[in-house]
This record gives structure tokens, sequence and C-alpha cells, in this order.
């Protein structure tokens, strides 16, 4: 197929079979904003009347979850799915991902690391991510360690992902962005942070709770001990 002129930097990235979107930024932009506020909605009605009693920061976290779980399945498992032709898709997940890409060509490429991390995230942390959820909503002893790895998990591919890009354009001269600052800091930038500095927080609450239940065990066992020595 031929490579026709395409918007993704650099400009001379061969993108075999671009078909242009159908519908405008605004409106990709705005139908995913109003997914994610309705599974907000969704979530926050079924975890009031599952757990009425859900403290607010354990709600969030919930809402957290569900909502990036949903992400990493859906959104993520479209690309994985069919990465050897994002450039001609016209649904809505393809359309996303077009639009997404003026900010990382690397999704119209077949790059090989983008499409590992992709994988590695829909499939692993996409079905813990709703785990989690689940584990927070029914106070289930296994919420901190899952929260800690998928946490983990989710801020070390963001690392990764930021310092492969930065690593190629600042040591090989090579941009995946196209530089219009609402693309580069809105969708690079802005959307990609919330898993860094969520996750860094939830791997924080979680060694703190993991911390706190060490030091009751080891006072429940300093007393169990005396008492046997009595």
């Amino acid at each position: 197929m031929e490579a026709l002129p395409h918007p993704y930097y650099p400009l001379n990235l061969k993108v075999v079979g671009y078909v242009p979107n159908e519908w405008t930024s605004l409106t990709l932009v705005s139908i995913f904003a109003s997914a994610c506020a309705i599974t907000f909605l969704a979530v926050y009605t079924l975890t009031m009347k599952v757990h009425p009693k859900v403290s607010r920061s354990d709600l969030w976290t919930i809402m957290w979850f569900v909502l990036s779980g949903s992400i990493h399945l859906i959104l993520e498992g479209y690309y994985v799915y069919n990465f050897r032709s994002m450039s001609n898709k016209q649904d809505i997940l393809g359309q996303l991902w077009k639009e997404y890409s003026l900010s990382d060509s690397r999704y119209q490429s077949e790059n090989a690391f983008v499409l590992c991390m992709e994988t590695i995230t829909s499939v692993c942390w996409g079905p813990l991510c709703f785990a989690c959820a689940f584990f927070i909503m029914t106070s289930h002893p296994l919420r901190h360690p899952v929260q800690a790895i998928v946490s983990l998990g989710q801020l070390y591919g963001d690392v990764i992902y930021y310092g492969t890009s930065l690593f190629d354009h600042y040591i090989l001269g090579l941009s995946y962005s196209r530089p219009e600052p609402l693309i580069f800091w809105g969708y690079f930038v802005f959307c990609n942070t919330f898993w860094i500095v969520i996750p860094f927080v939830l791997i924080l609450s979680s060694l703190s709770e993991s911390k706190r239940a060490f030091v009751a065990l080891g006072r429940d066992e300093g007393v169990e001990r005396g008492r046997k020595s009595q």
C-alpha cells in the first residue's frame, strides 16, 4: 500500500494506508471525557449502593481502578489487537488512537516497545485493576498487596514510556510529537501524568498500611509470648 501524507512527526515517518479521521479533535476528546465521566458515575452509584459507608479516599481509589482498568482493557487492548492497521481505522477507538498519535507517532509505526508495553498493560494491569477495585469494596486482605503491585507496574511502565521517548528526542534527535503545545502538553504530558502521580500515591499508601499491619502483628506476637512466659 502507498504511504500517503499524514500529520505525524517526524514528517518522513512511513505510515502505510493512512486515512484521516472523520471526526474533529474536539469531538473525539469530548467523547473520551464523557465516557470517563459516565464510568465514574456508574462506579460511584454501584459502590455507594454496595458499600455506603466507604471512605472518601477508598471511593476515589475504586473509581480510579475501574476507570484505569477499562482504559487498559478496552482502549489499550484495542491497540494491541490492531497494531498493524491503526492508520486506517475509522471506528471510535481507532480514531481516538489516531488523534492521540499526534503526540506520539510510535502508535502508528508498529513500534516494538510500545506494543510490548501496551500488551503487558492490557493483559496484566487491566484485570488486576478490577480485582483491586473489588478487594477495596469488600475490604479484602489482599487489597494492599495487589494495589501496590498494580500501581508499581503502572508507574514503571509510564516512566519507561516517557524515558524512551525523551531518549530518542534528546539523544537520537527523533521527535514523535507535533510541536503544537496543546498536543504535546495536553495529550502526551497531561494524559499520561495521571499514571505517575496516582500510582505513586497509592504505593505510598500501601506501604504505610503494610507497615502498620506488621507493627500490629509484632505487638500482638510480643503480647502472646509474654503471656506464655508467665
